[in-house]
């Protein structure tokens, strides 16, 4: 096997040879036009793993033939980006490709705002994250968002029928692909996962080699680790880490958020579920669970790995041990079903603004009571649509927190709370 990856020696170095995305590369693809009027914006492109944003990033630069600087964002920041910038600036208008964009904070990507609007460099950023909420909207306006889509069976059918038939080192063994299942499954949709599985598989076996599932899947099992960010054990994972904090486990939460860690997930997504699950899943039963979710995220956001490891673990084990409630969570779905099944239905006439004489005249605001004039700051008035009056979507857990709001609603909305 040689020193260079599969993956990497098959990389298209044209259009022409690339394969997937026709909805971008296509004869009416958006990326097609471009190279045809050779007019190039700068682009952001988005999409999981190994479905060709590097790829066509290198594509566009050798056809403008163009000054071409990769970057990682991982490993890069201003004074890089600001050393870009001043070549170009003297030299010759480059494109700049930053891997990982969404790993730029604000103060980074704002580094590239002037440049990029006075078109001293051509901006090409990658992310698997989603440009609207990772890149600042300053540098997003000034960019193209172009989706990438992972790579579907037909597609992964024709890289690896490509391999095989054009790589010299493949082509020096005897191989015989007998089954693809398990090789597409374990790639899911991306293209160099499925470069490197097939790597693996051959430099693995001796000839004759039979490629079939059992052969790829202990295989892997031996050689790779069993999380995959991006496949389908990233979703089997976060779905074990959000009902293992549901279900009030912090042991086995902690556990899945080590595998997580382990597998280099982006911290950033694991603190955003903390988020969501403190409101949906702890809700009202503790509503401090979000301020230390919020907090958790603002922190792991501006410490980074590996020091953030900590809060989150704080975080996991202080939801996983927290009171449950997901009444606040049933109640927005059950509002919303009944909006969609009753439509656009009449604001109350006193609950109305009205601001103008005329709005007046129609009596809109009349016959409103205003709660702080009232004992206990309460009068009970109907603040819903008289065809859905009465209607419950709020129904408090059994937990003391919301004990105390149910005896708080009780007290003032009898014919509503009847217990």
């Amino acid at each position: 096997m040689l020193d260079i990856p599969l993956s990497e020696r098959l990389r298209p170095k044209t259009i022409n040879n690339f394969f997937g995305q026709s909805h971008l590369i296509g004869n009416q693809g958006v990326i097609k036009k471009i190279l045809e009027n050779n007019s190039l914006p700068s682009l952001i492109f988005w999409g999981p793993p190994g479905v060709g944003k590097t790829t066509l990033a290198g594509i566009i630069a050798n056809h403008f033939k163009m000054p071409y600087i990769a970057l990682s964002a991982i490993s890069s920041g201003v004074k890089e980006v600001r050393e870009v910038i001043e070549q170009a600036k003297y030299k010759q208008k480059s494109i700049l490709f930053i891997d990982e964009i969404h790993r730029f904070n604000k103060t980074q990507q704002d580094a590239l705002l002037a440049a990029v609007e006075k078109g001293i460099i051509t901006l090409i950023g990658a992310t698997t994250e989603n440009p609207s909420f990772e890149v600042v909207s300053a540098l997003l306006s000034r960019c193209q968002v172009f989706a990438l889509k992972p790579f579907e069976m037909s597609e992964l059918m024709q890289i690896l029928t490509n391999a095989l038939e054009n790589d010299t080192w493949l082509k020096s063994k005897d191989i015989t692909v007998t089954e693809t299942e398990a090789l597409f499954r374990m790639s899911g949709g991306d293209g160099r996962k499925l470069l490197n599985l097939l790597e693996l598989v051959v430099s693995a076996s001796e000839n004759p080699i039979i490629i079939a599932d059992d052969l790829v899947i202990s295989l892997v099992n031996k050689n790779i680790a069993l999380y995959d960010k991006n496949g389908e054990m990233h979703y089997d994972i976060i779905s074990a880490f959000i009902k293992s904090i549901r279900g009030s486990d912090p042991n086995a939460a902690v556990y899945y958020l080590a595998r997580m860690i382990e597998g280099g997930e982006d911290l950033s997504f694991i603190a955003r579920r903390l988020l969501i699950l403190a409101s949906e899943d702890v809700g009202n039963a503790n509503p401090t669970a979000l301020v230390i979710a919020n907090n958790c995220f603002q922190a792991v956001n501006v410490i980074g790995y590996p020091e953030s490891e900590i809060i989150l673990s704080q975080c996991v084990v202080y939801l996983a041990t927290s009171p449950k409630s997901n009444s606040t969570y049933k109640a927005i779905k059950m509002a919303r079903n009944l909006v969609k099944q009753t439509g656009n239905l009449q604001v109350p006439l006193p609950l109305r603004n009205s601001p103008t004489k005329l709005m007046s005249e129609m009596n809109y605001g009349k016959g409103y009571q205003y709660a702080h004039d009232f004992e206990n700051n309460f009068v009970v008035q109907e603040y819903l649509p008289e065809e859905i009056k009465n209607t419950v979507f709020y129904e408090p857990a059994a937990n003391q927190r919301e004990e105390e709001s149910r005896n708080f609603l009780k007290k003032r909305w009898k014919e509503k709370y009847k217990y």
